[in-house]
């Protein structure tokens, strides 16, 4: 297989999947929902790409990998902030979501595609899961 071909692949494979879990999102009425959930899945696969890639021979991936997941819990913040009402948080559960679709999208860039299809299908079972009130 070309290794364009290869990269084109991965970063629709990180579409689809975050896809997968930005669908359930928006069918519950959540702000960050299906096109959010492409975006940062296909954004984290692209920066992996890239720095696998494109910047093998000038710096550690390992770097890239770190800004994404700094990068990407800022925004997971930006959830929680805009979430907080009277005093109370919200938005956890989203931000984290946001935090594993990230993920999902790297590992998918990686070319670790069997990871990233079992942590998605997993996190639409936890998403789906129903509240327990204590």
């Amino acid at each position: 297989m070309s290794p364009w071909l290869d990269v084109v692949l991965r970063l629709l494979l990180a579409a689809v999947l975050g896809a997968g879990i930005g669908y359930h999102r928006e069918r519950a009425g959540k702000s960050a929902g299906l096109r959010t959930h492409i975006c940062i899945s296909m954004g984290a696969a692209l920066f992996t790409v890239v720095s696998i890639f494109g910047f093998s021979n000038v710096a550690d991936p390992a770097r890239v990998a770190a800004g994404i997941v700094a990068g990407v819990g800022f925004i997971g913040a930006g959830v929680i902030f805009r979430g907080m009402h009277e005093g109370g948080v919200a938005g956890v559960t989203s931000a984290a979501v946001i935090w594993v679709t990230a993920a999902i999208g790297m590992a998918a860039g990686a070319g670790l595609c069997s990871i990233a299809a079992v942590v998605t299908l997993v996190t639409v079972i936890v998403i789906l899961l129903p509240k327990i009130h204590g």
